[in-house]
């Protein structure tokens, strides 16, 4: 019998485009059951990486955010730490019996960083090698082009009034997974509606 699936919205914030060179400076994840209840959360600030510097692009866009600059600077710890504490929470949500799905918008930029850190430091992913796009479920469920498949195209009975996007990783986890729900709601409608079309087998 397969395993039920648990969603780990994540969101992360960075010191430049790609890990190695430049830092994951803070990520949280917020699990989701497959109905859409939010199981637990998961944030944490780390270290930046040896040898690693900030890029000159990414280092003039924290210039204007201070306050989120501020919040993901603080109270931070050994990126293997940080990790490895990170593999034990999923398999405490997961308990064995459930399968757990990492989630990013886009999940090409923050599946990397996360994919990289885990494996550096852990030597392992319980993600796997794949991720789920929330931007190509929205292209899929709105028929909107992938690039503009942006969060203000969406419709707006997703968007949560109450989580705004703050540049601090929790923040921007908690509000893409509001989102995300709203997305696998609309994908279990549209499911349900194919499958009651379906003529009946003689």
């Amino acid at each position: 019998m397969a395993k039920s699936e648990i969603y780990f919205v994540t969101d992360i914030e960075t010191d430049g485009p790609i890990p190695g060179p430049h830092s994951m400076l803070s990520f949280a994840s917020a699990a989701y059951t497959a109905e859409g209840h939010l199981v637990d959360t998961f944030s944490v600030n780390l270290d930046t990486l040896e040898g690693a510097s900030g890029h000159a692009f990414t280092m003039k866009f924290w210039a204007t955010e201070p306050e989120a600059w501020a919040a993901c600077r603080s109270d931070t710890i050994a990126p293997e730490h940080a990790m490895k504490n990170y593999v034990k929470w999923i398999r405490t949500v997961c308990k064995n019996t459930s399968s757990p799905v990492f989630v990013g918008y886009p999940a090409g930029f923050d599946f990397t960083f996360i994919f990289w850190y885990l494996m550096r430091f852990t030597g392992e992913s319980p993600f796997s090698w794949s991720a789920l796009d929330m931007k190509t479920l929205a292209m899929a469920l709105t028929g909107l082009d992938y690039k503009q498949a942006i969060k203000p195209r969406l419709p707006k009975t997703w968007l949560p009034e109450e989580l705004p996007h703050t540049h601090i990783a929790l923040d921007d986890a908690l509000e893409q997974g509001h989102i995300f729900c709203q997305m696998l709601n609309a994908w279990r409608t549209l499911h349900s509606a194919s499958e009651d079309m379906q003529l009946p087998m003689r």
